[in-house]
């Protein structure tokens, strides 16, 4: 018996395994819009998109809050729910819930953004896509860890 739980814990949980990776990601492109937010800096799009314009529209801000910071914050938080439900260990309910609302909540806010790039703003910030469909993988990964667990 101890073997096989060790056999378990060496294997860990590829959805879990999968949704770190993405989670630093996440957390590593939300860091850097924050950091050209707030230092008042000039994003490299190159020829894919036009930052500039989503960056300095006014839907950048919250409450005079950049989203790129809120994002930030969302994704360390994520990151604090996963790092609480570790492979190996008893599978958390609440945890799991609350990343999984977490996720929901970030893929709605994700795609109304990504309505108002295109259809308000109609322009494109690359790394903004890429924050949505990370937040995107993590709900689904949610979705899938819960399935698992139930």
């Amino acid at each position: 018996m101890a073997s096989e739980t060790v056999g378990e814990i060496r294997r860990g949980d590829p959805a879990w395994t999968a949704s770190v990776v993405l989670v630093v990601i996440g957390l590593v492109d939300a860091i850097y819009l924050s950091w050209i937010k707030l230092a008042n800096a000039t994003a490299s799009c190159g020829r894919i998109g036009d930052c500039e314009a989503v960056n300095n529209s006014r839907f950048a801000d919250v409450g005079g809050v950049p989203i790129a910071l809120i994002g930030s914050a969302g994704f360390l938080l994520i990151l604090v729910l996963l790092l609480l439900d570790r492979p190996g260990g008893e599978p958390k309910e609440a945890v799991r819930f609350a990343l999984f609302g977490v996720t929901l909540a970030g893929t709605i806010y994700s795609a109304y953004l990504t309505y108002i790039e295109l259809f308000v703003l109609h322009a494109i910030c690359p790394f903004c896509v890429l924050s949505a469909l990370v937040m995107v993988g993590l709900f689904v990964l949610s979705l899938i860890r819960l399935r698992l667990w139930a």
